[in-house]
C-alpha cells in the first residue's frame, strides 16, 4: 500500500498527455520526504517513477511506476486515471500543478480510499 500511496500521491501524474503534461513533468519530492519520484512522458502517457524511497516497509521501492492519462481541465489542473502494474490497480486522479508545487488527490476502491499528496520541486 506504501508504494500505491507515493505513486498515487504522485498520483496521477502519470499518464497525461504530452501537450499537456510540461508542468508535471519533473522530479518531485513529496511532502512526508520519503519519496522522490520523476514524472515524464512514456509514450503516450505520463509515468511517474519512484527515483528513491526512505522508508521501504510498506513494498514501495526504486523503480516502481505509476501510468497515468490525464487531461487539461478547464481550471488548469490535471485529472484522469493512474494504473499501478506492480499491483494491478487503477485509480482516478487530480493533479494541481503551480511553480514548483503540486497537489496530488487520489482514489482507489471506487473513490472509498483516497488521499491527497503535496510535492515540492527537487533542487
Amino acid at each position: 500500500m506504501a508504494c500505491t500511496r507515493t505513486l498515487l500521491i504522485i498520483a496521477g501524474m502519470i499518464g497525461a498527455p504530452a501537450a499537456g503534461a510540461a508542468e508535471l513533468n519533473g522530479t518531485w519530492l513529496r511532502d512526508d520526504g520519503n519519496a522522490r519520484v520523476r514524472i515524464a512522458p512514456c509514450g503516450d502517457n505520463t509515468c511517474a517513477t519512484n527515483l528513491w524511497i526512505g522508508d521501504t516497509s510498506k513494498g514501495e521501492a526504486a523503480g516502481d511506476r505509476l501510468i497515468m492519462t490525464l487531461a487539461r481541465q478547464p481550471d488548469g489542473s490535471f485529472s484522469g486515471t493512474a494504473y499501478d502494474p506492480k499491483r494491478d490497480w487503477r485509480y482516478s486522479m487530480t493533479i494541481k500543478a503551480t511553480t514548483g508545487a503540486l497537489s496530488t488527490h487520489g482514489c482507489v476502491l471506487g473513490g472509498l480510499l483516497c488521499r491527497n499528496v503535496n510535492w515540492k520541486a527537487a533542487e
